[in-house]
């Protein structure tokens, strides 16, 4: 016979918990064992927790005591509602199993006051065979799953496994949250439109078995991505292996990829396990996906298909667990129809994509970023941070950044090495987009409409950064006098185009 609630079934009565010799309470530790298979099929990760049961049947909570003190874990017990409202409100707790029938305090009242006692912990309740319209009741109040007596102890144990799994994944989601709050998600940085869905589809993903095809252009950080994922699932503990698919041509990536036996190929002197193997229980992240070979395609579709890989030089296959997040700095859907890249593996892998913006999408976050990267190549170099002015933040807003995050944080390490001791760090275009300098003022006076001073004016101070701020070398390219730059500068700081830093 089976009970089913939200997270799952148990079988109860027939073959239920039989008495042993046992502690009558306490604090309990012993070899950790809780795991098993949660609901999406994932493996439940063995986990030690503080667990709190409260019954007041004391023989419940002798067995109860007994079986998860055996599991691994540390075990207290309560015998009514009320000492327990005082023990979440004070400790720190991962599962409380908690009986709903009790004198005073039933187990629904202290569902009731969950909100108001600031914990995460999962609540699995104890419920009466033929009480089950009760037992839906708590878990609308909050409850992770429910048990009705008498009960196996298999199940039991699988189930608050099963529950500090998910509870793991929560509190990891929570951290990450927080720090998305402060500095970005796994790394990343972006208060924009753009990012913040970037970061919400990274949140609803993660906990899933999901595929994941991230795209944007190079330089985004779609590794990021791809590790904020990682970071996020139920996988967080295993491995996070990553390949660059164009690093290595297709007959080297293919034993990289899949393995190979000794003797398959010359230089074969043993046999190895491939990536896929490697990155069992974790995340396979496989970048510039859009280069595979025709030959490497049809055997990852395959994989992906079997879930099972066979090496190079071998005819048996072994069984592979790895979740696939892929990148594409191209478009993947154009590939396909160009007839460069096969459409049934496309499908496979476009499951659940994520585009990350480039750079020049979202310029309200140069300036956080460009800070950030300050403060930590600073640290990371020994160095004191130099100073971002008003005037060159807005130039670099300005700048298109053709090689997105990547681009931005090496011009700040080189500036950061440059400009140590307090130096302002004055922005200077890239060489390769200096010739075209002139013209891509010209564009933007057009399309923004600037007037005539404000050309002349941007026009100046970009001839002055692009001389290191040397008037005597700009005045001589401008065809105007030292006085007359000095004379300018001095207006637009008055007017609050420059700020008192720039030029000094």
């Amino acid at each position: 016979m089976t009970v089913t609630g939200s997270g799952g079934s148990l079988a109860v009565g027939r073959s239920s918990i039989v008495p042993r010799p046992r502690h009558m309470g306490g604090a309990l530790s012993g070899t950790l064992r809780t795991g098993g298979k949660s609901a999406s099929g994932e493996s439940v990760r063995p986990t030690r927790a503080r667990i709190l049961v409260v019954d007041d049947d004391p023989t419940i909570r002798a067995l109860l005591v007994d079986v998860l003190g055996e599991a691994g874990h540390e075990v207290e017990s309560l015998a009514d509602g009320q000492a327990a409202l005082e023990a979440i409100a004070s400790r720190e707790l991962d599962v409380v199993l908690l009986d709903l029938n009790m004198p005073r305090v039933s187990g629904l009242n202290v569902l009731s006051a969950l909100p108001s006692l600031h914990t995460d912990a999962q609540f699995i309740v104890l419920t009466a065979f033929g009480t089950i319209e009760t037992a839906v009741e708590a878990m609308k109040l909050g409850a992770y799953d429910f048990v009705s007596k008498p009960f196996e102890e298999g199940p039991l144990v699988h189930l608050v496994g099963r529950a500090l799994s998910d509870l793991h994944t929560k509190r990891q989601l929570a951290r990450l949250r927080s720090a998305t709050r402060e500095t970005g998600l796994g790394g990343m940085i972006g208060r924009t439109a753009g990012m913040q869905q970037v970061f919400r589809l990274i949140e609803r993903v993660a906990p899933t078995r999901a595929t994941v095809l991230v795209g944007g252009e190079t330089g985004t950080g779609k590794e990021l991505v791809a590790r904020a994922i990682h970071e996020l699932s139920p996988r967080s503990q295993g491995p996070f292996v990553a390949v660059n698919c164009s690093a290595l041509p297709p007959t080297l990536l293919e034993a990289e990829l899949f393995g190979h036996v000794k003797g398959s190929f010359t230089g074969a002197v043993q046999s190895r396990k491939g990536l896929l193997e490697e990155a069992g229980g974790g995340t396979l992240f496989l970048d510039e996906i859009s280069t595979l070979s025709d030959d490497i395609q049809v055997k990852l579709l395959r994989v992906l298909q079997d879930r099972r890989v066979q090496r190079v030089g071998s005819n048996t296959a072994v069984a592979v667990d790895f979740r696939l997040v892929a990148a594409t700095n191209v478009d993947l859907a154009q590939v396909v129809a160009d007839g460069d890249f096969r459409e049934d593996l496309y499908f496979r892998l476009d499951v659940f994509p994520i585009a990350v913006p480039p750079l020049r999408d979202r310029r309200e976050d140069i300036t956080v970023l460009a800070g950030h990267f300050v403060s930590r190549f600073a640290e990371e170099h020994g160095l004191e941070p130099p100073r971002l002015t008003r005037e060159t933040l807005s130039r670099m807003t300005a700048y298109d950044w053709p090689g997105n995050v990547r681009e931005l944080e090496n011009f700040i390490e080189r500036s950061v090495i440059m400009s140590a001791g307090g130096e302002a760090i004055h922005f200077d275009l890239p060489h390769r987009a200096k010739a075209s300098d002139g013209t891509q003022l010209l564009s933007r006076a057009l399309a923004e409409r600037w007037t005539l001073d404000q050309l002349e004016r941007e026009y100046l101070l970009s001839t002055l950064e692009r001389n290191r701020w040397q008037q005597c070398a700009a005045a001589e390219i401008l065809g105007i006098n030292r006085r007359t730059i000095h004379r300018k500068l001095k207006r637009y700081r008055e007017e609050g185009h420059l700020s008192d830093d720039d030029g000094d």
